[in-house]
């Protein structure tokens, strides 16, 4: 999308989800003239986050079925994950 400029349709296009198009195309149409380029600005910057998180993914799951490590810096949490969950079933949470 890099050497194209965004439109209507490529940013409707990008965001995948149906329901998300629908709210992109609602908040668009529904917005005052002088509201139109920050309610597209925003949107751009979903549908941009939104393919560079597919392309992640995609690599992610390249290098999983190569048998790699997945590509980037991942911070292991489990530790934390663990403690929290033990905390809260200590306060009698199911």
């Amino acid at each position: 999308m890099s050497e194209q400029p965004w439109t209507i349709e490529s940013i409707r296009d990008a965001l995948g989800n149906p329901a998300l198009a629908q709210r992109f195309l609602s908040e668009i149409n529904r917005a005052p003239a002088h509201e139109l380029l920050h309610v597209f600005a925003k949107w751009e910057r979903i549908a941009k986050d939104t393919l560079a998180a597919v392309q992640r993914g995609r690599e992610v799951a390249a290098a999983e079925a190569r048998g790699e490590e997945p590509p980037g810096e991942w911070i292991d949490v489990t530790d934390r994950v663990l403690s929290e969950a033990a905390r809260i079933r200590s306060r009698g949470a199911a």
